[in-house]
């Protein structure tokens, strides 16, 4: 995500150039020049990368995830013409590339879904234990201050 903005930053490197543009193009109805929307698409995608990279901002930086997606995925629909040399089930590789995101898409839901609290754990079963752990110990703990031996 942070490489692929960056590339975006110098003309003609990036192959899914001409594509994102025409792309930005019809969903901005030609209000956005191609040099101009080339350029927020490449801050877009850096401060996306930065943003999952420090962990910082998380919230906000999983919001433009989820918008950049959306934009990402658009040409399947835009343009099946040029993302796939037979429809659906032979994409080109820009369609690959595009295809991509789902997994981007993935993460961060799967991201998501701990900013606020959210915990991941193959054993549902082991999500009550360690509940039940976590219950005990701060119990203890709260005995413990509660002690007349505790002195602050």
């Amino acid at each position: 995500m942070y490489f692929g903005g960056y590339v975006k930053f110098f003309p003609n490197l990036s192959p899914a150039q001409t594509l994102a543009v025409d792309t930005i193009d019809v969903l901005t109805f030609g209000l956005l020049p191609g040099g101009v929307s080339l350029v927020l698409l490449a801050t877009l995608e850096c401060a996306i990368g930065l943003g999952l990279i420090s962990g910082k901002l998380m919230r906000p930086t999983l919001l433009l995830l989820a918008f950049q997606m959306v934009g990402a995925a658009s040409p399947l629909l835009l343009f099946p013409g040029e993302v796939f040399t037979a429809f659906p089930y032979a994409p080109t590789l820009e369609g690959q590339y595009i295809i991509k995101n789902v997994v981007l898409v993935s993460a961060g839901l799967v991201i998501g879904a701990t900013v606020r609290g959210g915990g991941l754990t193959a054993h549902p079963q082991g999500v009550e234990s360690a509940r039940q752990t976590e219950r005990q110990e701060k119990e203890q703990t709260e005995k413990h201050l509660a002690s007349p031996t505790h002195r602050l």
